[in-house]
């Protein structure tokens, strides 16, 4: 068995060789190239409405039997007169099975079900708005980007061009796409014998016409290209779509449409992936580039005077695993590219690891080199070991060994040093193990982006680093919407009169309340206030702040949880319960980037101060307590609906004085979640991974339980062959080719 098969389909054995893969993977690892049937039982289960009924039904008949059960002497003594006390046992627990069937699906629908009452009234709002075709449009619908017109929001003059017409007869042909990096590099390469460097994606010049526009969020604000698009070989090709194990490829992508994919191995060829050592490939590319590093990393850029070098801090991205991980063909691509992209084309700028939780408490994985090998041998790939920092909740224990005073709440019953409610404890810890970091990605498996990893991650820390102190934990408490609120200039306008009409004044420096604790830094004085923020300037709105890097950038909104029916708004540890809870901030979703000072606070308020909060609301509520610079930057996040404007507004920035937080009408209130399911970007949307797939190549079901998309469909002459999106991000994509689900 080969190394590669035997982690995508997650075989049991431990046995593998360094050859690379034989005809046997092809039986490991099959690709279906029938086509599925319109109807089966997974169909009809991934369906929510057909799911939701067929599971109420399960539910009914079983309480059903448990009743008959309960009662079979009541049932076999028919002949015999009942009491009338038997009669009221059986009618009280009929009701009582009833009441809690009621009451579950009540508490379904509340929390997003699909299953829709008869007025259309009483539907969730998005509900009413058309589902959007055009993000299926293909390449063959490529226009140059002055001349793309989205299907969605409409133009209020000129033409709509949904749905797209016309005659298709030839493809256009991807270019290599290269971000702007921040400096010149050494070039990095793959392999110890340095022959093959790390290679290019490919894009397309131009946008598919009719492809609706991101309601949320900009590329142009942020510095992201908006004139391209991606397809699937030309964002995973280089790295092994589409072609075979025996040619260090992974084999997916084979068994979908491909016309002119041969473009992206034009230059390199097919590379072979099969003996690449990740960890020592970026140890290589780091060395090489040394000299443009800060040797003792702070949490900005500095120079060097009497050279005239400015040396740039480094980063290092955390992607969080687990024992029994699903290591599947798209997972191993996604990696990859975020180690090529970050890492060595960027000249040692990023560094990717993995952070492995061992679920068994048991195992002496820092104790034992041999037990924390075989846990590598049969969890991860050999080519990502090297990579791989393991950890347990025990180890957590340890490392913080402190009886931590009760809870206010605790809505999941879960330990306090567990990974659910403290998913920090152990990025803390790599904090503090990994002093060559000046910031650290908190990034987790079943996220995918579309486009040039360090585009992304560098568009995002560039300009938070452009924000100005004051007002932005007010802006960063509000979806941006273009369409709706105009420039950013306009949206911050907005914000500073909301602001000023609530009577609240914007947040700048450290939060002050009750029972609060200083670090040891403050008792000595020190701020995290820049000087730009210092006397007179403390509140000079276009310079406070600006060109200082942010301590946290969250992919999501920054509210305040208090009031907003977020079911985790009070799981508040160590203070003390004789003040009112602190003050809070969250941002759903733990996807961010992290300082080295901001994870140094929340490690000296965990083990000396013994605080703690909720996974998601701990860093963003240590920012707030002491003064560190928080900015929530809007990306492009696309709906799935042609939602009415100022219908999407209400339903997203509907909490307390027009912000996410507070209030009945928060998005992160459990009556308002279900919003969220249509978007590209939430814990629980469901139109991600449709979309996702559908971009793969793979046919999906859609609203009415039609297959749609697929290889038949891109292949067909009349259509417009397969998708290319602008860059975006997707959570979560929990499965992608169809034989995994």
């Amino acid at each position: 068995m080969s190394k590669r098969s035997s982690y995508l389909k997650r075989s049991k054995s431990t046995s593998f060789s360094s050859t690379s893969s034989t005809t046997e993977d092809k039986f490991l690892l099959p690709i279906s190239t029938h086509r599925q049937p319109k109807i089966r039982v997974r169909t009809l289960l991934g369906h929510c409405l057909y799911r939701r009924v067929i599971i109420w039904a399960v539910t009914a008949f079983f309480l059903l039997c448990v009743g008959l059960v309960a009662h079979r002497p009541r049932i076999l003594g028919l002949l015999s007169i009942p009491s009338e006390d038997q009669d009221a046992k059986v009618a009280e627990d009929i009701k009582t099975v009833l009441l809690l069937i009621s009451e579950a699906m009540e508490q379904e629908n509340e929390q997003g079900s699909y299953i829709f009452p008869e007025d259309e009234e009483d539907m969730p709002r998005w509900a009413r708005f058309r589902h959007l075709e055009g993000y299926f449009n293909g390449i063959k619908a490529l226009v140059p980007s002055d001349d793309y017109i989205p299907e969605y929001p409409r133009s209020r003059t000129g033409t709509w061009p949904f749905p797209v017409t016309g005659s298709y007869t030839g493809l256009p042909t991807p270019i290599p796409y290269v971000p702007r990096y921040s400096s010149e590099s050494e070039i990095c390469y793959i392999d110890k014998e340095q022959s093959v460097p790390a290679p290019d994606v490919y894009a397309y010049a131009g946008l598919v016409q009719g492809q609706p526009e991101p309601v949320f969020g900009s590329h142009s604000l942020l510095g992201l290209r908006d004139d391209i698009c991606f397809d699937r070989f030309g964002r995973y090709g280089p790295y092994g779509l589409g072609y075979r194990f025996e040619d260090g490829g992974v084999e997916a992508g084979m068994d979908t449409e491909k016309a002119g994919s041969d473009e992206v191995w034009s230059e390199t060829g097919k590379i072979n992936y099969n003996l690449v050592d990740w960890g020592d490939a970026q140890c290589r590319c780091h060395e090489l580039n040394k000299h443009r590093f800060d040797q003792q990393p702070s949490t900005k850029s500095d120079g060097d005077g009497s050279h005239g070098i400015v040396r740039i801090s480094r980063t290092a991205v955390v992607i969080r695993l687990y024992v029994g991980f699903l290591w599947t063909q798209h997972a191993i691509l996604n990696f990859r590219a975020m180690i090529s992209e970050l890492s060595l084309r960027s000249g040692g700028e990023y560094d990717v690891h993995f952070l492995l939780h061992v679920r068994d408490n048991y195992l002496p994985i820092w104790a034992d080199g041999a037990t924390a090998q075989r846990v590598l041998d049969e969890n991860v790939p050999p080519e990502f070991h090297s990579i791989c920092t393991l950890w347990s909740e025990a180890q957590m224990r340890l490392l913080y060994p402190i009886r931590f005073s009760s809870s206010v709440e605790n809505p999941s019953n879960n330990d306090i040093h567990g990974v659910y409610r403290s998913a920090h404890f152990p990025l803390q810890h790599f904090a503090m193990a990994h002093p060559q970091y000046a910031h650290f990605w908190n990034w987790e498996m079943d996220m995918r982006w579309i486009g040039n990893y360090y585009e992304l991650f560098d568009s995002l820390g560039a300009w938070t680093r452009s924000q100005p102190r004051v007002g932005i934990w007010e802006r960063s408490a509000k979806y941006y919407i273009p369409r709706y609120h105009g420039t950013w200039d306009n949206f911050t306008d907005l914000v500073n009169r909301e602001t000023e009409a609530s009577g609240r004044l914007p947040i700048v420096g450290p939060a002050t309340f009750p029972g609060k604790t200083a670090l040891r830094s403050e008792d000595r004085g020190q701020s995290f206030l820049p000087d730009s923020c210092a006397g007179k300037l403390a509140l000079d709105r276009e310079k406070c702040g600006v060109g200082e890097d942010a301590d946290l950038i969250m992919l999501n909104p920054l509210f305040d949880p208090e009031g907003s029916g977020w079911v985790f708004s009070k799981d508040v540890t160590g203070y003390s319960r004789g003040h009112p809870v602190p003050p809070r901030r969250s941002a759903i979703i733990t996807a961010s980037r992290l300082s080295r000072r901001l994870l140094e606070v929340m490690h000296e308020e965990t083990w000396r101060l013994k605080h703690n909060m909720f996974s998601e609301m701990f860093p963003a509520s240590m920012a707030l307590h002491h003064g560190l610079k928080a900015v929530y930057a809007p990306h492009p996040v696309h709906v799935d609906r042609e939602w009415e404007l100022e219908t999407l507004n209400e339903g997203f920035n509907g909490g307390q004085d027009g912000t996410t937080g507070g209030g009945r009408g928060s998005p992160y209130n459990l009556r308002n979640e279900h919003n969220h399911r249509g978007t590209t970007w939430y814990y629980n949307s469901e139109f991600a991974g449709l979309l996702w797939r559908r971009w793969l190549g793979y046919a999906q079901m859609d609203e009415n339980g039609i297959l749609r998309g697929g290889q038949e469909a891109e292949e067909s002459k009349e259509g417009t062959g397969r998708m290319c999106l602008r860059s975006m991000l997707f959570h979560p994509v929990k499965w992608e080719h169809p034989d995994e689900y």
